[in-house]
């Protein structure tokens, strides 16, 4: 037996392999999967290195064949404005998870910004009011943008306000997606106004002090929280959490590491408060939405699962039409 040697993909390569779409429908799947137990346990791994930190993520699905995922993503969020650098950047390597062979190494940005807004459009199709129309997104970067994309892929969203701490950025971000998606898309500096106004908020920054309070919220509003994925980040007022249905994507990540665990420290909540993992709503084996006023919480710290499900559809789809350079290292 030979291993079959691994395949170079660039971020430009897998652009071109993947829809918004395909990403939604992996991410639900592979939710569906870790719940049923059809999937290798997920890890996390956080290393600091001043003035940033290393993510890794790791985890497997039982697919077509059984699929190892490992990605180490750099968090330095000076590098844009600094040195014209990507805030995030890394890459995953992909391994048979029955011989141990790597199968594929890959730029890890494209699908770390389209795996992430996967999730809160699987999400916000459990969590949101079905009729939902008005959408805030917090946080006018990359992830921003993808945010307010897969929402329109599973709601009627007509009007979003933008809101960023550079005002500059959020006026950008408006101007473009009102033009990209055909929808009324305006620069709010008033977060409590832009929150009252809206069924669904988004919150996709690397703040490390929250700034959604809970008196923002109205009722029947669903929140996707996807900032906080490191123990010093924080984007929801704390008592936001309590009273309120908490889904988490990993329960044991979130409790390091997410939104939930700055409220677990101020005893606001405990871990029986939660209402689930994303992974048992998708299976039906807890309930997702059930009133119309409830408020909703998807509390998102990003798994090894997303990354692996659209990682090996990126290898099959590459492999079937020859994207991509193939290299043996073992040679």
């Amino acid at each position: 037996m030979k291993a079959p040697g691994i395949l170079i993909l660039t971020r430009k390569e897998i652009s071109s392999l993947l829809t918004l779409a395909d990403y939604i429908g992996a991410v639900e799947e592979a939710f569906r999967m870790y719940a049923e137990g059809k999937s290798l346990a997920p890890g996390l791994l956080h290393i600091d290195s001043h003035p940033g930190e290393f993510h890794i993520k790791a985890g497997g699905l039982k697919l077509d064949r059984t699929y190892f995922g490992l990605k180490v993503n750099g968090s330095f969020f000076q590098n844009r404005e600094r040195y014209g650098l990507p805030n995030i950047q890394g890459a995953i390597i992909l391994f048979d998870g029955e011989y141990g062979y790597p199968l594929a190494l890959m730029d890890s940005i494209e699908i770390t910004i389209q795996r992430t807004g996967a999730a809160v459009a699987v999400a916000a199709r459990y969590l949101a009011r079905p009729e939902s129309s008005v959408a805030t997104v917090c946080g006018c970067g990359n992830q921003g943008r993808v945010q307010l994309r897969a929402l329109l892929q599973v709601l009627p969203i007509r009007q979003a306000f933008a809101y960023d701490v550079n005002q500059e950025l959020a006026r950008r971000y408006a101007a473009d997606m009102s033009t990209t998606l055909g929808i009324s898309v305006t620069a709010q500096t008033d977060l409590e106004s832009a929150v009252q106004q809206s069924d669904v908020v988004t919150t996709c920054t690397p703040s490390k002090q929250y700034y959604l309070l809970k008196r923002y919220v109205r009722p029947g509003t669903f929140i996707a929280a996807v900032g906080a994925d490191s123990p010093d980040k924080e984007e929801l007022e704390p008592t936001l959490l309590a009273g309120t249905k908490v889904v988490v994507d990993l329960m044991e990540q979130c409790a390091l590491v997410g939104e939930l665990h700055h409220a677990l420290d101020a005893g606001l909540v405990t871990p029986q408060d939660v209402h689930g993992e994303l992974g048992d709503v998708v299976a039906g084996k807890v309930p997702g939405r059930t009133s119309p006023e409830e408020i909703t919480v998807f509390d998102a710290t990003g798994t090894a699962l997303q990354d692996t499900a659209a990682a090996a559809i990126a290898y099959k789809r590459a492999t079937e039409t020859g994207v991509g350079l193939k290299l043996h290292l073992s040679e």
